[in-house]
């Protein structure tokens, strides 16, 4: 039987580590000895814009584009990028958001109003909430945070740990590997069995 093919979208904006998250996943796909295909949209990322990646893997995988009601997960580093990519979501998908709120430039330089009604659409769409960046912290390093939402993933993926771990430890720079494990097993705990954020 072929195994199906997933697709992961990874929402965030410019800065986040959204890119290397991205990374990590489909080397780990890889790892796995399955095909992957991997498409990214920049939108001014240095600047705060919008980042959006999608990876999908499975034993063939026939193109890296996503259409709407697809993703069988959705992982946002912050709530306006998690709102926006909901319609990218399958029924019955998998939300994972991190709790917290980046104004778009159009806000935070006065020219519209912020975005509302925000977290009531995610929560209306089940969504699992987690602070990332208080994982990350916990974890030694602030910067961490994408790595914290890859261990929250990863509790929803068939992937062994030593292949994500074994992918971090190569992918992230050498000295803070110690620090990005530990958000990595942070975040596994954090949606792992009895966990707050347990499906």
């Amino acid at each position: 039987m072929a195994t199906p093919t997933i697709t992961v979208m990874l929402a965030g904006v410019g800065g986040q580590g959204t890119i290397l998250a991205a990374d990590v996943l489909a080397k780990t796909a890889v790892a796995a000895g399955l095909d992957v295909k991997l498409s990214e949209v920049h939108g001014m990322a240095q600047r705060g814009g919008s980042v959006d990646t999608a990876v999908r893997f499975g034993e063939s995988v026939a193109s890296p584009i996503t259409d709407p009601g697809c993703a069988d997960h959705l992982v946002a580093f912050e709530m306006i990028e998690a709102a926006r990519q909901l319609p990218y979501v399958k029924p019955g998908g998998r939300l994972l958001v991190n709790s917290r709120i980046i104004d778009p430039l159009p806000v935070l330089i006065g020219d519209t109003e912020p975005p509302t009604g925000v977290e009531e659409a995610l929560v209306d769409a089940g969504a699992i909430f987690m602070d990332a960046e208080e994982l990350a912290c916990e974890a030694g390093s602030p910067k961490s945070a994408n790595i914290v939402l890859l261990g929250a993933l990863s509790t929803g993926l068939e992937f062994p740990v030593e292949l994500w771990t074994g992918v971090i430890s190569a992918r992230v720079p050498t000295a803070s590997v110690e620090f990005n494990l530990r958000a990595f097993e942070l975040g596994r705990r954090a949606c792992g069995e009895g966990g707050a954020c347990l499906v």
